[in-house]
């Protein structure tokens, strides 16, 4: 009544030519998942600094930077992350600025944010600034439009003799 041979036989028949036809699909699936995940490489990772390196000399990037170390230049970013134990003796200019350990020089940035760890020693020239409550701050902060402009930095103390 029941053949193992005729029941495989469609079967397998049914298997081998479905099997095809369903890699095709299969293959071309995976290509959009493909896609997006090249799309992040635009943005370079950021670039940290490890707590024991000591940089003399200017740093200058268009991607993120994370100094737990000492610099004792100026710094140019896209992100720039002063770690708790860090410190940076020099101008810094990057569009976002986070500042959770040491500055000593003037600092200019679209957005600067003080921790409550931070200490900074010199003027800020910022558009939109927040510090947190503990923070320590000597110097003065001057809002404009472009920041990151510096002829319009370096007129504006003169403007103020």
């Amino acid at each position: 009544m029941f053949s193992k041979s005729k029941i495989n036989e469609p079967g397998a028949k049914d298997a081998e030519t479905a099997a095809p036809a369903e890699a095709p699909k299969a293959a071309a699936a995976p290509a959009p998942e493909f896609k997006p995940s090249s799309a992040p490489k635009a943005k370079p990772p950021a670039s940290v600094l490890s707590s024991d390196l000591h940089i003399k000399g200017n740093l200058k990037t268009s991607g993120d930077i994370q100094i737990e170390g000492q610099v004792d230049g100026d710094i140019r970013a896209h992100l720039l992350t002063v770690g708790e134990s860090a410190t940076v003796k020099g101008e810094v200019i990057a569009d976002d600025v986070v500042v959770n350990g040491r500055v000593v020089g003037r600092v200019r940035g679209l957005k600067v944010r003080l921790t409550s760890t931070a200490r900074v020693e010199g003027d800020i020239i910022h558009k939109t600034i927040a510090i947190e409550s503990g923070a320590h701050f000597e110097g003065s902060v001057q809002r404009q439009d472009d920041p990151l402009n510096t002829a319009a930095a370096k007129k504006a103390p003169a403007a103020k003799s």
